[in-house]
C-alpha cells in the first residue's frame, strides 16, 4: 500500500468520524483497492482481488454494501459508462457536479471540477424547473498523453 493511499484512507475515516458513520475493515480494504487500480476497477474485479486476500470468501452482496457506503460517503464516484469506481479527488469533500474524462484508448479517468461547468449545468435544470441532486459528467475521449504516442486516430 502507498503512503499516500494510506494517508487518503485516514482522511476517509476521519470523514466517515464526523459524518456519523464508520469505515469499516471492509470498507476500507474496498477503498484501498479502488486508490491503487490503475484503471477503475469494477465491483466484479474488486470481488476477485478482495477473495485473494481473504480466507473466507466475499459474497457479491457484500462488495456491493460497501461501494454504495463509499459512493454515499462521497469517497468514490461510479462511472456508469464503464460500470467502474473511481477514488474522489477531495476525499469526500468535493462539490458537485463531478465531470470525467475517460481515455478510451489507456481506460485512464480525471475527475475535473469546474465552478463555472457546475453553474452551467445547475442553471440549465433550474430553468426547466428540475432541482438537481446531483450529477455527473462523464466524457469520453482519447487523453492527450496516448494523443501523442498516436493512440488518438479513429
Amino acid at each position: 500500500m502507498h503512503a499516500s493511499t494510506e494517508k487518503r484512507l485516514q482522511l476517509a475515516a476521519d470523514a466517515c468520524r464526523l459524518g456519523g458513520s464508520e469505515l469499516t475493515a471492509l470498507r476500507r480494504t474496498v477503498l484501498s483497492l479502488i486508490l491503487d487500480a490503475d484503471t477503475p476497477p469494477t465491483a466484479y474485479q474488486l470481488l476477485e482481488r478482495l477473495s485473494a486476500t481473504r480466507k473466507k470468501g466475499v459474497a457479491p452482496p457484500t462488495i456491493y454494501r460497501a461501494l454504495d457506503f463509499l459512493v454515499e460517503q462521497k469517497l468514490v464516484h461510479k462511472l456508469e459508462r464503464l460500470n467502474a469506481f473511481v477514488p474522489c479527488i477531495e476525499g469526500g469533500h468535493h462539490g458537485d457536479p463531478a465531470a470525467f474524462l475517460i481515455c478510451r484508448a489507456c481506460e485512464t479517468v480525471e475527475e475535473v471540477e469546474d465552478p463555472a461547468m457546475a453553474e452551467a449545468l445547475n442553471r440549465v435544470a433550474a430553468e426547466r424547473g428540475f432541482r438537481t441532486k446531483r450529477s455527473t459528467v462523464e466524457i469520453e475521449g482519447i487523453c492527450a498523453a496516448c494523443i501523442e504516442a498516436g493512440q488518438g486516430a479513429g
